[in-house]
């Protein structure tokens, strides 16, 4: 294959098979980690971009991009920009990984990290208010909020549900790990017409707070929110699972002993909530799971086991604690 831009590095075609992942069934675990930039974000970047253009709001070399991420979205964007001759300001955090960071910077982006929590426990609220900030000093910039743009959405009905439906002639679940909701949303609007009897999983950590869950610390980018996304109202999922941090690590860490494949945090959360439902399979159910991205930008926090006793095992004892004082 011979390609003119490394914007055609998306594979859309990858699915691992796992015999016997969960119990007697096996599992078709889309994998995205390997399309360029190392996610489905991507997708994201690319479709959010060229919605703006197709507008007739995003002019090359005139208007400066502006999106916050926890890390892969603000790598994608970062090369698309790069491709397209776009300024792009990416807004981060604590949790990006420095793998990301770099790359950010490298593809020519710049990186502006915020530092303090908010009072949800997260970062999402302090990286709005840096982003208010630039929009209004910075008469060029335009904001692509993939957490209330329908583009979002679009891309993955368009796409990444449709490359499901096109591989399987009937799917009997699907689990998606809920972070913005575009890809959720996307899944749930596509598979939910293609296939009437789906059930689609939505899969999100402890303390995010998108299907209603209680606002805690988190560890672990790419999965959860500490500010419901407005996309979250268009998403339909048939079942909510939430996934303790600590489980999604020892779920990453079982997968490359028993799989042998390095995954991603939010994969690790999506595969233990495939375990978790396990017993509601029928014989005969196709089961698909979407893994968003791989693990090698995490060999220094969720597979690093120093970092995980330091950060997960320690808030957890924290919580606990808390929870024995309150009785």
């Amino acid at each position: 294959m011979i390609i003119e831009s490394p914007l055609e590095l998306i594979f859309r075609d990858l699915f691992y098979r796992l015999r016997g992942f969960a119990g007697a069934h096996d599992v078709f675990l889309k994998l995205e980690g390997f399309n360029v930039t190392g996610s489905i974000k991507v997708k994201t970047a690319k479709g959010l971009v060229e919605d703006l253009e197709q507008r007739g709001i995003a002019k090359p070399g005139e208007t400066v991009i502006v999106e916050s991420s926890s890390g892969n979205l603000g790598v994608a964007l970062s090369m698309v920009c790069a491709i397209k001759g776009y300024k792009f300001i990416c807004v981060t955090d604590p949790n990006a990984t420095r793998a990301n960071l770099k790359g950010m910077e490298l593809y020519g982006a710049s990186v502006v990290e915020v530092k303090d929590r908010d009072s949800a426990g997260g970062y999402l609220e302090a990286r709005f208010k840096i982003i208010d900030e630039i929009l209004k000093t910075e008469p060029n910039a335009v904001w692509l909020n993939q957490y209330a743009n329908i583009a979002n959405k679009n891309i993955h009905a368009e796409q990444t549900a449709n490359e499901i439906a096109h591989e399987f002639k009937n799917v009997d679940w699907v689990f998606v790990g809920a972070g913005t909701t575009g890809t959720l949303c996307g899944i749930c609007e596509r598979l939910h017409d293609e296939f009437p009897s789906i059930k689609i999983v939505a899969v999100e950590p402890m303390g995010s707070v998108t299907f209603g869950g209680v606002s805690g610390k988190r560890n672990i980018p790419g999965i959860g929110t500490s500010v419901r996304p407005e996309l979250a109202a268009l998403a339909n999922p048939d079942k909510i699972v939430t996934i303790e941090e600590e489980r999604t690590v020892e779920s990453c860490l079982s997968f490359v002993r028993d799989y042998h494949l390095l995954v991603g945090g939010s994969t690790g959360a999506v595969l233990a909530a495939v375990q978790q439902l396990a017993s509601e399979f029928a014989a005969g159910d196709t089961i698909v799971a979407i893994s968003a991205d791989l693990g090698e930008k995490y060999l220094d926090t969720i597979y690093d086991p120093a970092w995980v006793e330091n950060v997960i095992m320690a808030e957890g004892k924290a919580s606990e604690d808390k929870m024995l004082a309150r009785t």
